[in-house]
């Protein structure tokens, strides 16, 4: 028996344990030595952090929260990011979300970066959850010209008007930047459609920044840089502005404590690199079984 068709009768239980090592070993070594690689930001993940980035302190950023947990392995890290930068550039922060299982993750988030890690904040005066919002798109086309008809109260049930931070916005044009971090609809699409695009070219033209999962990259990348001032696609862009926001804060505070929480996306890199790079060799390999396969018949063809 040729060596090529040792190779074609392997046991796929061999290639089952070469995935799981292919993935396993990665994790078990960043786990023990806190290593990642190093990650290079793209354009559009360089155009997400600069535009939140360019902002004065005191602006003020609503970030979108339009996920729900089966999303959240994508998401979640860019949600954690996002809150992270604009609560060490000292914006106001605004939270909402159009999707009804959202509001646990958001108020995780709030409880994770905000409560823990900056405890002077006050609420109501620096942050605000304004929970979850049905309706869709229609919130989206209401609250171009009147955010208050969509948003009358914070998600602890407390009027608007008697939150400090919420004098000032009277329509979504009254923020400074627009974050939305999508899995489908409504998400980044619909925001494009109902608050970006009507706004071009005006006084009143909004700073939007997205998070989208993979599926989702390929739809909006035409929409950057007009529509969208930037962009993190799946994880690898959750990766990249996670990384640009570590080097920041480290910058500003070189006695800053980078905790594991705060690099989930930028650990996932290497399980994903080497679980991909051995499903190329393995497909670069099915393919040379099948050619030498082909050409050890014709050779003995008559």
């Amino acid at each position: 028996m040729s060596f090529l068709e040792r190779l074609d009768r392997i046991d796929r239980r061999w290639i089952f344990l070469s995935m799981g090592l292919a993935v396993a070993v990665p994790i078990i070594v960043i786990g023990i030595t806190g290593k990642t690689f190093p990650e290079v930001a793209t354009p559009t993940t360089r155009g997400a952090f600069d535009a939140i980035q360019s902002l004065p302190a005191g602006s003020r950023i609503l970030l979108s929260f339009d996920f729900d947990p089966a999303s959240a392995g994508e998401l979640q890290p860019m949600a954690t990011a996002f809150v992270r930068h604009a609560a060490a550039r000292d914006l106001d922060i605004y939270c909402m979300t159009l999707w009804a299982p959202a509001p646990p993750l958001l108020d995780e988030t709030i409880r994770k970066v905000i409560v823990a890690g900056h405890p002077d904040l006050v609420y109501g005066k620096d942050y605000v959850n304004l929970g979850f919002q049905a309706g869709n798109e229609s919130v989206l086309k209401v609250i171009c010209t009147d955010f208050r008809q969509s948003f009358s109260k914070d998600y602890r049930g407390t009027p608007v008007d008697q939150i400090p931070m919420m004098a000032p916005i009277k329509s979504a044009s009254d923020f400074d930047c627009i974050v939305t971090m999508s899995a489908g609809y409504p998400g980044c699409k619909e925001w494009v459609q109902y608050i970006a695009t009507p706004a071009l070219g005006s006084d009143d033209e909004i700073l939007l920044v997205s998070g989208v999962t993979g599926v989702q990259a390929p739809q909006m990348v035409p929409y950057w840089p007009r529509q969208m001032r930037g962009m993190l696609g799946a994880i690898k862009g959750a990766a990249e502005y996670e990384s640009l926001v570590n080097e920041f804060i480290k910058g500003s505070n070189p006695a800053a404590d980078i905790g594991p929480q705060f690099m989930e996306a930028q650990r996932r890199m290497a399980p994903q690199l080497f679980g991909h790079l051995l499903m190329v060799g393995l497909i670069i390999l099915g393919n040379c079984i099948h050619f030498g396969r082909r050409r050890a018949l014709a050779g003995g063809a008559p």
